[in-house]
Protein backbone atom coordinates (compact mmCIF):
# COMPACT_ATOMS: atom_id res chain seq x y z
CA UNK A 1 0.00 0.00 0.00
CA UNK A 2 1.40 3.37 -1.00
CA UNK A 3 1.80 6.49 1.08
CA UNK A 4 -1.44 8.41 1.42
CA UNK A 5 -1.82 12.18 1.58
CA UNK A 6 1.29 14.01 2.74
CA UNK A 7 2.90 11.08 4.56
CA UNK A 8 5.56 10.45 1.88
CA UNK A 9 7.04 13.91 2.47
CA UNK A 10 7.92 12.99 6.05
CA UNK A 11 10.27 10.30 4.72
CA UNK A 12 13.56 12.20 4.68
CA UNK A 13 14.99 10.73 1.47
CA UNK A 14 11.74 11.25 -0.42
CA UNK A 15 11.40 14.77 0.97
CA UNK A 16 14.85 15.87 -0.15
CA UNK A 17 14.50 14.20 -3.55
CA UNK A 18 11.13 15.85 -4.10
CA UNK A 19 12.35 19.36 -3.23
CA UNK A 20 15.36 19.02 -5.53
CA UNK A 21 13.11 17.83 -8.35
CA UNK A 22 10.26 20.26 -7.72
CA UNK A 23 12.36 23.41 -7.37
CA UNK A 24 14.71 22.91 -10.31
CA UNK A 25 14.41 25.67 -12.89
CA UNK A 26 13.21 23.35 -15.66
CA UNK A 27 10.51 21.68 -13.53
CA UNK A 28 7.24 21.41 -15.51
CA UNK A 29 5.48 22.89 -12.47
CA UNK A 30 7.57 26.03 -12.84
CA UNK A 31 7.62 26.44 -16.62
CA UNK A 32 4.24 24.95 -17.66
CA UNK A 33 1.75 24.98 -14.76
CA UNK A 34 2.71 28.03 -12.70
CA UNK A 35 2.57 30.65 -15.51
CA UNK A 36 -0.97 29.57 -16.42
CA UNK A 37 -2.14 29.50 -12.81
CA UNK A 38 -0.86 33.03 -12.24
CA UNK A 39 -2.59 34.10 -15.43
CA UNK A 40 -5.91 32.77 -14.13
CA UNK A 41 -5.53 34.17 -10.63
CA UNK A 42 -7.27 37.40 -9.62
CA UNK A 43 -4.96 40.23 -8.49
CA UNK A 44 -4.02 39.36 -4.91
CA UNK A 45 -3.22 42.89 -3.70
CA UNK A 46 -4.96 43.41 -0.38
CA UNK A 47 -6.56 39.95 -0.51
CA UNK A 48 -6.78 37.18 2.08
CA UNK A 49 -5.50 33.96 0.49
CA UNK A 50 -5.46 30.35 1.65
CA UNK A 51 -3.22 27.82 -0.08
CA UNK A 52 -4.31 24.18 0.35
CA UNK A 53 -1.28 21.91 0.30
CA UNK A 54 1.18 24.79 0.49
CA UNK A 55 4.30 22.59 0.51
CA UNK A 56 7.49 24.52 1.21
CA UNK A 57 5.70 27.88 1.04
CA UNK A 58 7.60 29.27 -1.94
CA UNK A 59 4.40 29.93 -3.85
CA UNK A 60 3.15 31.73 -0.74
CA UNK A 61 6.23 33.95 -0.97
CA UNK A 62 5.19 34.81 -4.55
CA UNK A 63 1.69 35.74 -3.39
CA UNK A 64 3.00 37.88 -0.54
CA UNK A 65 5.34 39.68 -2.94
CA UNK A 66 2.35 40.32 -5.21
CA UNK A 67 0.59 42.10 -2.36
CA UNK A 68 -1.59 39.56 -0.52
CA UNK A 69 -2.56 41.08 2.83
CA UNK A 70 -2.80 37.69 4.58
CA UNK A 71 -1.58 34.24 3.59
CA UNK A 72 -2.59 30.96 5.19
CA UNK A 73 -0.95 27.71 4.14
CA UNK A 74 -2.52 24.36 4.97
CA UNK A 75 -0.12 21.43 4.90
CA UNK A 76 -0.20 17.84 6.18
CA UNK A 77 3.56 17.16 6.15
CA UNK A 78 5.59 18.14 9.20
CA UNK A 79 8.72 18.56 7.06
CA UNK A 80 6.91 20.84 4.62
CA UNK A 81 5.43 22.93 7.45
CA UNK A 82 8.92 23.56 8.83
CA UNK A 83 10.17 24.59 5.39
CA UNK A 84 7.17 26.87 4.80
CA UNK A 85 7.59 28.57 8.17
CA UNK A 86 11.25 29.20 7.40
CA UNK A 87 10.54 30.55 3.93
CA UNK A 88 7.56 32.76 4.78
CA UNK A 89 8.34 34.24 8.19
CA UNK A 90 5.55 35.41 10.48
CA UNK A 91 4.23 38.71 9.10
CA UNK A 92 0.53 38.25 8.22
CA UNK A 93 1.17 34.54 7.66
CA UNK A 94 -0.20 31.38 9.26
CA UNK A 95 0.87 27.82 8.45
CA UNK A 96 -1.64 25.22 9.62
CA UNK A 97 -0.32 21.69 10.10
CA UNK A 98 -3.28 19.44 9.26
CA UNK A 99 -4.49 17.14 6.49
CA UNK A 100 -6.63 19.15 4.07
CA UNK A 101 -9.62 16.90 4.78
CA UNK A 102 -9.43 17.92 8.46
CA UNK A 103 -8.89 21.62 7.86
CA UNK A 104 -11.27 23.67 9.98
CA UNK A 105 -12.21 26.48 7.65
CA UNK A 106 -13.62 29.74 8.96
CA UNK A 107 -16.78 30.79 7.15
CA UNK A 108 -16.43 33.56 4.57
CA UNK A 109 -12.86 34.38 5.59
CA UNK A 110 -10.96 34.31 2.29
CA UNK A 111 -11.00 36.20 -0.99
CA UNK A 112 -8.98 33.57 -2.85
CA UNK A 113 -8.43 29.84 -2.34
CA UNK A 114 -5.65 28.26 -4.36
CA UNK A 115 -4.29 24.73 -4.52
CA UNK A 116 -1.49 23.39 -6.69
CA UNK A 117 -1.20 19.71 -7.58
CA UNK A 118 -2.83 18.34 -4.43
CA UNK A 119 -6.41 17.23 -5.04
CA UNK A 120 -5.50 14.05 -6.94
CA UNK A 121 -4.12 12.80 -3.59
CA UNK A 122 -7.46 13.30 -1.81
CA UNK A 123 -10.18 10.65 -1.73
CA UNK A 124 -13.04 12.70 -0.26
CA UNK A 125 -12.86 15.66 -2.61
CA UNK A 126 -16.56 16.62 -2.27
CA UNK A 127 -15.95 17.30 1.44
CA UNK A 128 -12.94 19.51 0.65
CA UNK A 129 -14.81 21.46 -2.03
CA UNK A 130 -17.66 22.13 0.41
CA UNK A 131 -15.17 23.43 2.98
CA UNK A 132 -13.56 25.65 0.36
CA UNK A 133 -16.95 27.09 -0.61
CA UNK A 134 -17.86 27.83 3.02
CA UNK A 135 -14.49 29.46 3.70
CA UNK A 136 -14.83 31.99 0.87
CA UNK A 137 -16.37 35.42 0.72
CA UNK A 138 -19.12 36.05 -1.83
CA UNK A 139 -17.54 36.59 -5.22
CA UNK A 140 -14.31 34.91 -4.12
CA UNK A 141 -12.11 32.96 -6.50
CA UNK A 142 -11.07 29.30 -6.29
CA UNK A 143 -8.21 28.24 -8.58
CA UNK A 144 -6.57 24.81 -8.53
CA UNK A 145 -4.40 22.49 -10.57
CA UNK A 146 -4.29 18.69 -10.63
CA UNK A 147 -2.36 16.10 -12.53
CA UNK A 148 -4.12 15.66 -15.85
CA UNK A 149 -6.52 12.70 -15.88
CA UNK A 150 -4.84 11.15 -18.93
CA UNK A 151 -1.84 10.58 -16.62
CA UNK A 152 -3.70 9.35 -13.54
CA UNK A 153 -5.83 6.89 -15.55
CA UNK A 154 -3.04 4.28 -15.77
CA UNK A 155 0.20 3.99 -13.82
CA UNK A 156 1.88 1.66 -16.31
CA UNK A 157 3.80 4.51 -17.96
CA UNK A 158 4.88 5.86 -14.56
CA UNK A 159 6.62 2.57 -13.82
CA UNK A 160 9.07 3.10 -16.69
CA UNK A 161 12.42 4.67 -15.90
CA UNK A 162 14.05 7.56 -17.75
CA UNK A 163 12.40 10.19 -19.94
CA UNK A 164 9.16 8.86 -21.37
CA UNK A 165 8.58 8.91 -25.11
CA UNK A 166 5.10 7.33 -24.97
CA UNK A 167 2.22 7.21 -22.49
CA UNK A 168 -0.51 4.66 -21.93
CA UNK A 169 -4.04 5.95 -21.32
CA UNK A 170 -6.25 3.14 -20.05
CA UNK A 171 -9.20 2.57 -17.68
CA UNK A 172 -10.00 6.24 -18.09
CA UNK A 173 -13.63 5.95 -16.98
CA UNK A 174 -12.79 3.67 -14.05
CA UNK A 175 -12.24 6.33 -11.40
CA UNK A 176 -10.68 5.61 -8.03
CA UNK A 177 -7.45 4.68 -6.32
CA UNK A 178 -4.17 4.25 -8.14
CA UNK A 179 -0.70 3.30 -6.84
CA UNK A 180 2.15 5.20 -8.48
CA UNK A 181 5.87 4.36 -8.13
CA UNK A 182 7.63 7.68 -7.60
CA UNK A 183 11.06 8.65 -6.25
CA UNK A 184 11.66 5.10 -5.00
CA UNK A 185 8.43 5.09 -3.00
CA UNK A 186 4.83 4.26 -3.83
CA UNK A 187 2.15 6.93 -3.46
CA UNK A 188 -1.63 6.71 -3.57
CA UNK A 189 -3.50 8.90 -6.04
CA UNK A 190 -7.17 9.12 -6.98
CA UNK A 191 -8.08 9.20 -10.64
CA UNK A 192 -11.03 11.31 -11.77
CA UNK A 193 -12.08 12.23 -15.27
CA UNK A 194 -12.23 15.84 -16.40
CA UNK A 195 -16.02 15.58 -16.36
CA UNK A 196 -16.01 14.36 -12.76
CA UNK A 197 -13.88 17.29 -11.59
CA UNK A 198 -16.27 19.65 -13.37
CA UNK A 199 -19.34 18.07 -11.79
CA UNK A 200 -17.84 18.12 -8.28
CA UNK A 201 -17.10 21.84 -8.65
CA UNK A 202 -20.67 22.55 -9.75
CA UNK A 203 -22.15 20.41 -6.97
CA UNK A 204 -20.18 22.42 -4.39
CA UNK A 205 -21.89 25.59 -5.66
CA UNK A 206 -19.12 27.14 -7.77
CA UNK A 207 -19.36 28.56 -11.27
CA UNK A 208 -16.52 27.44 -13.54
CA UNK A 209 -15.03 30.48 -15.32
CA UNK A 210 -12.07 28.90 -17.08
CA UNK A 211 -10.35 25.58 -17.75
CA UNK A 212 -6.80 25.10 -18.99
CA UNK A 213 -4.59 22.17 -19.98
CA UNK A 214 -1.41 24.26 -19.99
CA UNK A 215 -0.16 24.04 -23.54
CA UNK A 216 3.64 24.50 -23.30
CA UNK A 217 5.06 27.86 -24.37
CA UNK A 218 8.37 27.93 -26.20
CA UNK A 219 9.75 30.95 -24.33
CA UNK A 220 9.93 28.98 -21.08
CA UNK A 221 12.09 26.16 -22.50
CA UNK A 222 15.85 26.17 -22.91
CA UNK A 223 15.87 23.31 -25.43
CA UNK A 224 13.74 22.60 -28.49
CA UNK A 225 13.91 18.88 -27.73
CA UNK A 226 12.21 19.24 -24.34
CA UNK A 227 9.65 21.68 -25.71
CA UNK A 228 8.74 19.23 -28.47
CA UNK A 229 8.46 16.35 -25.97
CA UNK A 230 6.10 18.35 -23.74
CA UNK A 231 3.81 18.98 -26.71
CA UNK A 232 2.86 15.31 -26.79
CA UNK A 233 0.58 14.95 -23.76
CA UNK A 234 -0.96 17.30 -21.17
CA UNK A 235 0.54 17.16 -17.70
CA UNK A 236 -1.83 19.53 -15.89
CA UNK A 237 -5.49 20.43 -15.63
CA UNK A 238 -6.51 23.79 -14.12
CA UNK A 239 -9.88 25.21 -13.11
CA UNK A 240 -10.74 28.79 -12.23
CA UNK A 241 -14.02 28.99 -10.27
CA UNK A 242 -16.13 31.64 -8.61
CA UNK A 243 -18.40 31.69 -5.55
CA UNK A 244 -21.45 33.63 -6.73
Amino acid sequence: MGHKGASAYDQERFFESFLARRNRSESPNNIIEKPVLLELLDPVVGKRVVDLGCGDGLFGCDLKERGASYYEGVEGSRNMVQKAEGNLGESNVAIVHTPIEEWQSRKESFDIVVSRMVFHYIENLPLVFRKVYESMKEGGQFVFSVQHPVLTSSMESAAKSGKRSSWLVDDYFRSGERQEPWLEEEVTKYHRTMEQYFQLIKQAGFAVEDLRECEPRREYFKKDEEYDRRQRIPLFLLFACRKS
